[in-house]
């Protein structure tokens, strides 16, 4: 199960379930290598745990114009992946007053992509990280780390969809609430 994980974090976690439970396995029936091997397994799970959790990482925005080539490229590439948090989106340059890839590291994590309507709120279009860094930190950085600018540029409140169980769910984890179906808002303080 731990192999089929595209997300390391989740595979290490996995991994690290199981080799306990063949650990304890087998040191319930005296099978000394098993035990032995799976311990080794738990450390390495462990250490490079500890690692990912306390590893400084650097968050940057690039912004970007609707019209940009690798933006293109970006979306079409991850067209299938979009379409399974956000079912429905197309992309549309024009919509989008606020626009940024998130980096980490200086790799590209994720986009997000919203335009600010005439109330002072923010909707968000598009907030969608690629598979390897789906772990909170880009949603923490955007809505945690970002909220001081947002409310600096006159934003009092983020509206986003939350179209699906998974995305929904990452939207709660930051303090929004579900307005109607499908919509969740974040009230900036």
């Amino acid at each position: 199960l731990s192999m089929t994980m595209s997300s390391i974090v989740k595979f290490r976690w996995i991994n690290l379930f199981g080799a306990s439970t063949f650990a304890t396995y087998g040191l319930l029936i005296g099978a000394i290598p098993v035990t032995v091997l799976n311990v080794f397994i738990v450390a390495v799970d462990i250490y490079y745990l500890s690692r990912i959790y306390s590893k400084k990482e650097l968050f940057e925005t690039l912004e970007i114009r609707g019209d940009n080539n690798y933006l293109l490229s970006f979306m079409e590439f991850h067209k299938e992946d979009i379409q399974a948090f956000f079912p429905g989106f197309t992309y549309q340059p024009e919509m989008n007053t606020i626009s940024f890839f998130i980096l980490r590291n200086m790799n590209v994590a994720g986009v997000f992509l919203a335009h600010r309507d005439a109330s002072g709120a923010l909707r968000v279009g598009l907030d969608f990280s690629i598979a390897e860094y789906r772990d909170y930190k880009n949603g923490r950085f955007i809505y945690e780390s970002l909220k001081e600018e947002f409310i600096k540029e006159g934003i009092s409140k983020i509206i986003a969809p939350g179209l699906t169980k998974k995305h929904a769910k990452y939207l709660k984890r930051f303090g929004f609430e579900e307005q109607k179906p499908d919509l969740y808002v974040k009230t900036l303080n």
